[in-house]
């Protein structure tokens, strides 16, 4: 997929990863940012205001009128909108299908009709569940997400593919490991920070030492990540692992917080996980590591490891507050 001229819809433009991948598609593209502003906020990409290449419409994907009144200005979608929060779904088992599933096959169904035949789905890591196989590669299968956030996921993809053989579109998904840096939202390195914040002399942590240990991908990597895999995608449907090449347990994360914001003794408090899981919550992944041998084999391999990128977020969080 090329991208350079391109008239572009960006569904969840003002949110942590989208305000980014704004950032680099304006260079180039006219850029249209949909976001009912949920969880994105619009001081992300207030930064943009009066660049000639961006505008900002507030809007829902579960508003298909107006979902597709934007789809008619446009020749290519990237969708990121979503409900992010994984905990959620143990509580509200609906709103991960409705903003996550159906809130895709509104914008398939957009396209559809506007004859937009090109989209790039910003997947996840949670779509392959727990699984032996570490790194963990695009082709494992069958799939078993144990959260309803990764079944939501791998229910996208799947409808994805539905459309691109049924009327001739083309995709590319992306599945990410945790992606951090500045102007994230949430995520247990923001949630530290800002914990930290309130009372420095002691953390409490979800689930049980040493946590779980998973792969965390610096935002500046996964932005890069995207833009390459787009660019040099051959099949009609085709799949990513973006991440970095290691992982770190939760306690390593609160120990790279603790020393970024200059604590010393801090006392963690563990909560405990669930059945004696690591985990913090029901569907915690407790080990997620992916292969990204598929994308480095056409050039691409991130920067930054784990730490590094948690080491550069705090930083960031810190220097916003």
């Amino acid at each position: 997929m090329e991208l350079k001229d391109r008239e572009i819809l960006v569904t969840g433009a003002a949110g942590f990863i989208g305000s980014h991948l704004v950032d680099r598609l304006v260079e180039g593209n006219r850029v249209i940012g949909y976001d009912n502003l949920s969880s994105g906020k619009k001081e992300l990409v207030e930064h943009l205001e009066g660049e000639e290449n961006f505008e900002l419409v507030v809007g829902d994907i579960l508003d298909e009128e107006n979902l597709k009144k934007q789809m008619e200005r446009c020749d290519m979608v990237f969708h990121l909108a979503a409900n992010p929060d994984v905990k959620v779904g143990a509580e509200d088992t609906f709103v991960h299908i409705e903003h996550n599933v159906i809130g895709t096959h509104n914008v398939l169904e957009a396209m559809r009709k506007k004859d937009v035949d090109e989209i790039v789905f910003t997947s996840s890591s949670t779509v392959y569940g727990e699984t032996d196989i570490i790194p963990t590669p695009e082709d494992l299968g069958p799939l078993e997400p144990i959260s309803l956030y990764g079944s939501s996921k791998l229910s996208s993809e799947s409808l994805i593919s539905a459309y691109c053989h049924t009327f001739d579109m083309r995709s590319v998904s992306f599945r990410f490991a945790n992606v951090v840096g500045p102007r994230s939202t949430h995520g247990v390195t923001y949630d530290f920070v800002q914990k930290l914040e309130k009372k420095s002399s002691e953390l409490e942590i979800l689930g049980s030492p040493p946590g779980t240990s998973k792969s965390y991908f610096y935002i500046s990597d996964c932005i890069d990540g995207m833009l390459f895999g787009t660019r040099n995608a051959k099949k009609r449907v085709e799949y990513f692992n973006l991440g970095s090449e290691d992982y770190v347990d939760v306690k390593q994360i609160a120990d790279i917080v603790c020393k970024e914001m200059g604590l010393d003794d801090v006392e963690y408090h563990w909560t405990g996980g669930e059945d004696g899981s690591k985990g913090g919550w029901k569907g915690d992944v407790e080990v997620m590591l992916l292969s990204l041998e598929k994308i480095k084999e056409l050039g691409w391999s991130p920067k930054f490891n784990s730490a590094e990128a948690i080491a550069k977020t705090v930083k960031a969080l810190i220097e916003e507050n």
